[in-house]
């Protein structure tokens, strides 16, 4: 579903409960963005804010990769980069 720039998309039975996701270097069509935060950047504010991950990315490595973290209600969030 999508509404102006924001898409949601709606899978049945394909995650295990909740999840939200993000994709940097992705805008709302899967077009890439010249710029954006790398997923490790993310992932180094994260840390230093306290916030435990449920998957780490492998820091010594650049392009695709991603982290999962829960929100205060057990809801995974998935930060997804793919390039």
């Amino acid at each position: 579903m999508k509404n102006g720039s924001t898409l949601i998309g709606i899978f049945q039975a394909m995650f295990d409960g909740n999840m939200l996701t993000f994709n940097p270097g992705w805008d709302e069509n899967a077009q890439n963005l010249e710029s954006f935060d790398d997923v490790r950047e993310i992932q180094k504010k994260l840390k230093e804010s306290g916030i435990e991950l449920e998957k780490s990315a492998d820091e010594s490595t650049t392009g695709p990769e991603h982290i999962f973290l829960k929100d205060p209600d057990g809801n995974m969030i998935l930060i997804d980069q793919h390039r």
